[in-house]
């Protein structure tokens, strides 16, 4: 079987499970919108500085909020390699002929679609509570590749937790300690020049602010993201990915 053909079965059978848990995916909706409402109209009296007087925070918020679930929903992708091991599936796949590259890369793009998915429906939702944009098409485009490649990041690292820890106790301590520290050393919910100094050289390198600044810039402003920001992504995911396909192939062995 070709690397393309398992990489397409994998990702076919990741949506699969993920819509046989309802409740799980109707969260992953409300979560956001809960965030956009509750900050959006909390926070929506105080000015943003540097910003455009005519930008509302919901406007501000909801590319933030968009990128959280992304980190959100990336953070729990090794969540079904730990049910897999736990039941054995996970031993049979290594054990088939198909690669761990190809195996990891339809886990890891099933989950980064979806979530792009719900990228785009948490900024409608954005838009009905009172967020108002001006994209450009180039921009855009742009912004969510880096978007995806955040996504390939958090998703490969999670599966490499997954992987060394094969228990679901040690992904939920995963991330709750990933999740809320990145979300709030970033620029997801708050300007970084509204923070104080010490804060802002560790929100200027966190990855959510890169991921988070490109998009927000490409749907208020219609400006490209940073080259060299989008390079920091496809770097960053290059490596997770790789370090993950690693402990997938040494699984592998070890299933032998």
């Amino acid at each position: 079987m070709s690397a393309q053909r398992v990489a397409w079965a994998i990702a076919l059978r990741t949506w699969r499970n993920t819509f046989r848990r309802p409740v799980v995916l109707a969260f992953s909706f409300v979560q956001p919108l809960i965030w956009m409402t509750f900050f959006g109209f909390l926070f929506q009296r105080y000015p943003l500085e540097l910003f455009d007087p005519g930008i509302s925070y919901t406007t501000f918020l909801a590319p933030g909020v968009a990128a959280m679930t992304v980190l959100f929903g990336a953070s729990q992708a090794g969540i079904l390699y730990v049910r897999d091991y736990q039941s054995g599936f996970l031993t049979r796949m290594l054990g088939t002929p198909a690669g761990a590259g190809a195996q990891l890369a339809g886990k890891v793009g099933a989950d980064v679609v979806r979530l792009l998915v719900q990228a785009v429906v948490v900024l409608g939702l954005g838009l009905v509570v009172g967020a108002r944009f001006a994209p450009s098409a180039f921009a855009l485009v742009t912004a969510f590749v880096g978007l995806a490649l955040f996504g390939v990041a958090f998703g490969a690292i999670s599966c490499s937790v997954a992987l060394l820890a094969k228990a679901p106790e040690s992904m939920g301590t995963f991330v709750h300690i990933v999740n809320m520290p990145m979300l709030f050393t970033s620029t997801a919910l708050v300007p970084a020049r509204q923070m104080p100094d010490w804060l802002q050289g560790v929100v200027a390198n966190n990855p959510l602010t890169l991921t988070v600044n490109g998009l927000r810039g490409a749907l208020l402003f219609g400006t490209v993201p940073r080259p060299e920001a989008v390079i920091a992504l496809v770097g960053l995911a290059g490596i997770l990915f790789w370090l993950a396909a690693a402990l997938l192939r040494r699984a592998e062995r070890t299933a032998a």
